[in-house]
């Protein structure tokens, strides 16, 4: 069973259509919207600041999202996917955008609108994450402009994909 739990005074709210997996935690000062879901033993922890997460996000296994206490807090728009293992981490991920696998996004660090963080890549503190961009290594830097036709095929492909395998565990949990 996921585990969700208040703290400080903040329980976390979800909006239509979310999917939680059995062992995914969600913490505090969190607040999702619609067509979102959150993954095996993904963890959501809003315990020291407030984490924002817009419509049609997928928080794959494993990922963390948190924040700094009284310093910074985690902004997530709508459309976006972050990967297996994925670290965001007091920063700001803009409309459609793409954290690829086991890559780290660091505090105040902006990742404008029709952007992709490769696998693995760790994006520095302060960054700004260029619209239209494909960022890639350690540290992060731009390796490739991609066009938002493009990228809007990418990213509505794989959050309509997750909103799928969340009717999949939805459906299974209904027949128990």
């Amino acid at each position: 069973m996921s585990i969700i739990k208040s703290v400080r005074g903040f329980t976390p709210k979800f909006g239509l259509n979310c999917y939680i997996a059995d062992n995914a935690t969600i913490i505090g000062d969190v607040e999702m919207g619609d067509d979102c879901s959150v993954w095996f033993n993904a963890v959501v922890r809003g315990d020291v600041n407030s984490i924002r997460i817009g419509n049609k996000v997928n928080i794959q296994d494993g990922a963390v999202i948190h924040c700094t206490f009284e310093k910074t807090k985690t902004e997530i728009g709508n459309n976006v996917s972050i990967g297996h293992n994925a670290i965001v981490h007091g920063c700001t991920l803009n409309d459609n955008v793409l954290v690829g696998m086991g890559s780290i996004v660091m505090d105040n660090a902006i990742v404008e609108t029709n952007s992709l963080i490769a696998a693995g890549a760790v994006v520095l503190e302060d960054t700004v994450v260029e619209s239209g961009s494909i960022y890639a290594g350690v540290p992060a830097k731009k390796v490739k402009e991609i066009s938002e036709e493009q990228f809007q095929t990418l990213i509505e492909r794989i959050a309509n994909n997750y909103i799928e395998y969340s009717k999949w565990f939805s459906e299974s949990d209904e027949n128990k």
